[in-house]
C-alpha cells in the first residue's frame, strides 16, 4: 500500500489537518474537538464501515492520539476532549506507548492460514493433497479443502498447485513486524507486545483498516510557535520529493517558514558529523577491541539489536544520531530556541523522548503530519515562496536517507584518510533482514565489518511518516545527493568547525 493515496491515507491526512487547524485557531478546545469527527465524516451514511457512528468513534481516537493523548478505555465513559486542555502546551507531551491499536477498528484478521480459493479447478492430479505432510487436505465435491487444525502452514500445497489457487492469508501488521511483536487478544484482535516493539511503524503503514496509530506532537509544536518562542525546523534529507516532484527544497524551506518556523536546517549537517564519529569509532575499535561495529543512526534498528542481541550492545557505535547532532548544533548557537525534527520516522519520536536527548530535540513531526499543517494553513506548496538553498551538508550526509548510505559514507570517510585500508561493510533493510545479518555476526562471519541496519525496507525514505512511493523517493534523494557532489565529501575545515561547535 506504500505510496498509494487510499481511504486510510485520506482519513489520516484529514485528522492531521484538523488537529493543526485546531491549534492554529485556538478557542475552546474541549468543545471544538467534539465537533471534529462530524466535520471529517459528515452526513448520515457510513462510507467505509458498517456504521457512521463506528467511523466517527475511530476518528475520535485518531484525533486523541494525534494530539498525544492516550486511547480511552472501551469499558469506561470519557469525553473525547478528556485531557485536551492539559495537552495544549508548548512543551513535549508524550505518554507511552507510541504505537497504539484502536481495538474496535481492528478487523481481527486471522494470524496465518493456508486457504483454497474459488479458483480451484478440482483437477484430477490434486498434487496439493499428495504433497501435504500432515494429510490436512481432503477432496470434497471435487474441490480441495484444508483442515486448519491439521495444517502446519508449510506452504507445499501452494507451491505445487498448477492454478495458483491456494493462498496464504496472513495478518498484514504481523507480517510486516520484524520483531514478532503482534499477536491476538482474546477476541482475535491484534495486540502489540510493547516489550518487543521498537516503534518502527511498519505495522502502522501496513494495516489496511487503519487500526494502528502513532501519537503525534503537531498540537504542541504549534503552541510553541504561538508562544512567541523561536522554533527551528531540522529537516531530514529524505524530504526531497515528499511534498511533490515539482516542490523544490527551496520551496519546502519557504513553506515551512510560512507555517511559523523561524529557520530551517537540513539534518545532513548532523549526518556529516555522525559519519566522522562513526569512522573514528571503527578505526579505534575494530578489530582490536571488538569484532565488528554497528551503526547507530536508525533508532529502531539499534533498539532491536540491544533487545535481541544484548551481548552486541557494546558493538553499536556510541556516535549520536544525525537528528541529535543537528539539534545540539542549533542549541549551541541558539540555546533558547525550540528544535523540531521533521522526518520520515515514527521511532524518532521515541528517541527524542529519551532523557539524554530531550534537551536537544523538543518535538518530532513526520512528513505526513507536516503536510497536514500545510493544508490547515492553506499553503499550496507548488506556489510557495522560494527561499535560499540549503548550504549545509555534503552528498554523503544526504545519502543517509537511503539504505546503504550510512555505511558508504563512513567507508569513504575512513578511506579519505587511510586510502589503503580495506573497509568491509554489510547492510540490511527491514528488521527481519537485520536480524539475519546479526545472526551472521554472531556466527563470526562478519568479523572486521561495519554493519548498517535500517528498520524500514528501503531506508529512511520508506519510513512510516513518508508520503511517496519508496522507489520514487530513493531516486529523487540520489539525484539531490548528486547535486551536492561538487562539495568535497569530507571537507576537513567544514567538519572540524562543526565538531568544535557541538563539543564546546
Amino acid at each position: 500500500m506504500r505510496g498509494i493515496y487510499n481511504s486510510v491515507t485520506d482519513i489520516r491526512r484529514k485528522v492531521f489537518t484538523e488537529i493543526a487547524r485546531l491549534a492554529y485557531e485556538g478557542g475552546d478546545y474541549a468543545t471544538e474537538i467534539e465537533k471534529l469527527p462530524f466535520k471529517i465524516l459528515p452526513g448520515e451514511q457510513a462510507k467505509y464501515r458498517e456504521s457512521i457512528f463506528l467511523e466517527r468513534a475511530i476518528v475520535g481516537e485518531r484525533l486523541r492520539l494525534g494530539i498525544g493523548l492516550p486511547l480511552r478505555k472501551m469499558d469506561e465513559h470519557a469525553p473525547l476532549s478528556d485531557g485536551i486542555e492539559e495537552s495544549a502546551i508548548a512543551e513535549k507531551y508524550y505518554d507511552d506507548p507510541l504505537i497504539n491499536i484502536i481495538k474496535f477498528a481492528c478487523n481481527a484478521c486471522p494470524e496465518k492460514q493456508i486457504v483454497v480459493t474459488d479458483t480451484c479447478q478440482g483437477c484430477l492430479a490434486h498434487p496439493c493433497k499428495e504433497v501435504c505432510p500432515k494429510d490436512a487436505i481432503s477432496i470434497i465435491n471435487g474441490k480441495s479443502v484444508i483442515d486448519q487444525d491439521k495444517c502446519i502452514k508449510c506452504g507445499r500445497c501452494m507451491d505445487v498447485c498448477p492454478y495458483g489457487a491456494i493462498n496464504k492469508l496472513e495478518r498484514p501488521c504481523a507480517r510486516s513486524c520484524g520483531m514478532d511483536a503482534i499477536k491476538s487478544d482474546e477476541f482475535g484482535r491484534a495486540e502489540i507486545d510493547h516489550e518487543k516493539c521498537v516503534s518502527c511503524g511498519m505495522c502502522l503503514v501496513n494495516c489496511p483498516f487503519g487500526a494502528i496509530v502513532d501519537k503525534g506532537q503537531i498540537f504542541q509544536t504549534i503552541h510553541a510557535m504561538k508562544s512567541g518562542k523561536e522554533v527551528i525546523a531540522a529537516i531530514a534529507p529524505a524530504f526531497v520529493g515528499q511534498f511533490g516532484a515539482s516542490v523544490t527544497p527551496e520551496k519546502v524551506k519557504g513553506a515551512l517558514k510560512a507555517l511559523g518556523f523561524a529557520d530551517v536546517v537540513e539534518v545532513a549537517i548532523g549526518a556529516d558529523l555522525c559519519t566522522v564519529e562513526e569512522a573514528e569509532d571503527f578505526l579505534n575499535k575494530v578489530p582490536e577491541q571488538q569484532p565488528f561495529m554497528a551503526t547507530s543512526c536508525c533508532p529502531a534498528w539499534s533498539v532491536m539489536a540491544k533487545k535481541l542481541f544484548p551481548d552486541f550492545k557494546p558493538y553499536i557505535s556510541m556516535a549520536l544520531t544525525p537528528m541529535v547532532l543537528t539539534g545540539r548544533l542549533i542549541k549551541k548557537q541558539k540555546p533558547d530556541a525550540k528544535v523540531v525534527f521533521i522526518g520520515p520516522c515514527a521511532a524518532k519520536k521515541l528517541e527524542a523522548s529519551r532523557k539524554s536527548v530531550r534537551s536537544d530535540i523538543d518535538f518530532v513531526l513526520t512528513f505526513e503530519e507536516v503536510m497536514g499543517m500545510f493544508e490547515a494553513k492553506g499553503i499550496v506548496l507548488e506556489q510557495a515562496m522560494v527561499d535560499e538553498p540549503f548550504a549545509e551538508g555534503t552528498a554523503n550526509g544526504r545519502g543517509f536517507a537511503v539504505s546503504g548510505g550510512v555505511a558508504n559514507a563512513v567507508k569513504q570517510c575512513i578511506q579519505k584518510e587511510h586510502p589503503d585500508k580495506e573497509v568491509l561493510i554489510d547492510s540490511a533493510e527491514g528488521l527481519k533482514n537485520c536480524k539475519t545479518m546479526l545472526m551472521m555476526a554472531k556466527a563470526g562471519k562478519r568479523n572486521g565489518y561495519l554493519l548498517e541496519g535500517m528498520a524500514c525496507p528501503g531506508g529512511c525514505v520508506a519510513g512510516a511518516g513518508t508520503l511517496q512511493p519508496v522507489m520514487k523517493s530513493s531516486a529523487l534523494v540520489k539525484k539531490y545527493t548528486n547535486e551536492a557532489e561538487k562539495k568535497l565529501a569530507f571537507e576537513s575545515e567544514y567538519l572540524e568547525n562543526l565538531a568544535l561547535i557541538t563539543k564546546e
